[in-house]
């Protein structure tokens, strides 16, 4: 039995649709909920697994789709959020969050070197008009990053806003140590991310998890656990072979790690 859960409304009615026949048979349930929030979840009460699944970021499906902002498409409105749950939309975001705030989600999340100075550029342009499609917020990175800047930074920027949000690094901070909760002895958790954040926090988990004391280096007594809670099954992170990137090109950013429950 399979269940799924995403926080996309159409997401789920989606794989409720495609997979109708084994929701029917009772082998397929379709849940929207937040990974990172799953006590609340009615259905999933006192449930554990043989495996968990994260695929995480968005889906083709909500890039694709103009109206729902995630894209840096002419005329995309600056929406991004997945879920009709989140605080702000992007557009929010970047019309009232300080220049501070600004700068650390462009360094944090988007690797941006000059993020400060494109938090200053925001705040300026704002000042006149307000930020409210993607090409207010694609000729502001253009403005800081000069005329060569192009979709490899645009793509990373918007992503990083959208990680902001929705939450993400946070959220998924908070769920990994919940879901391996949920785990049956032996059971595995595979993570697969997209973004330098998500896979650095899942890569330091799984170490954590699976080493025999996590006491402070220094300490002359083991008050910890004293037993590792499982195995990291990938000593590295496993990336899209070249086959599949041309097949799929957005796999390119794709890293897959697995860990594995004590039994």
């Amino acid at each position: 039995m399979v269940v799924a859960v995403d926080r996309d409304p159409d997401a789920v009615a989606a794989a409720r649709e495609r997979l109708a026949q084994f929701e029917a048979s009772g082998r397929f349930i379709a849940a929207r909920a937040n990974y990172a929030a799953l006590d609340g979840v009615e259905v999933l009460a006192g449930t554990d697994f043989d495996g968990i699944l994260l695929d995480l970021g968005v889906s083709s499906h909500q890039i694709d789709a103009p109206e729902r902002g995630f894209s840096f498409r002419t005329g995309a409105p600056l929406d991004m959020r997945m879920d009709d749950d989140a605080v702000q939309d992007a557009a929010d975001l970047l019309n009232a969050a300080d220049g501070g705030t600004l700068g650390s989600i462009f360094r944090d999340f988007g690797d941006e070197p000059r993020a400060m100075r494109l938090a200053r550029e925001i705040v300026r342009r704002r000042g006149t008009k307000r930020f409210r499609t993607s090409d207010d917020l694609v000729d502001a990175i253009r403005a800081v990053l000069g005329p060569r800047s192009g979709p490899p930074d645009f793509a990373r920027l918007f992503q990083a806003v959208r990680i902001a949000v929705n939450d993400e690094l946070s959220g998924l901070e908070r769920a990994l140590p919940a879901l391996r909760e949920r785990l049956v002895a032996g059971g595995t958790l595979v993570v697969v991310a997209y973004h330098s954040g998500e896979d650095r926090i899942v890569k330091n988990a799984f170490r954590e998890w699976s080493a025999t004391c996590v006491c402070p280096p220094r300490q002359p007594v083991c008050t910890c656990r004293g037993r590792p809670l499982g195995t990291t099954l990938t000593r590295r992170a496993v990336n899209a072979s070249a086959h599949e990137v041309i097949q799929n090109p957005r796999a390119r950013s794709a890293r897959l790690r697995a860990w594995r429950s004590a039994e």
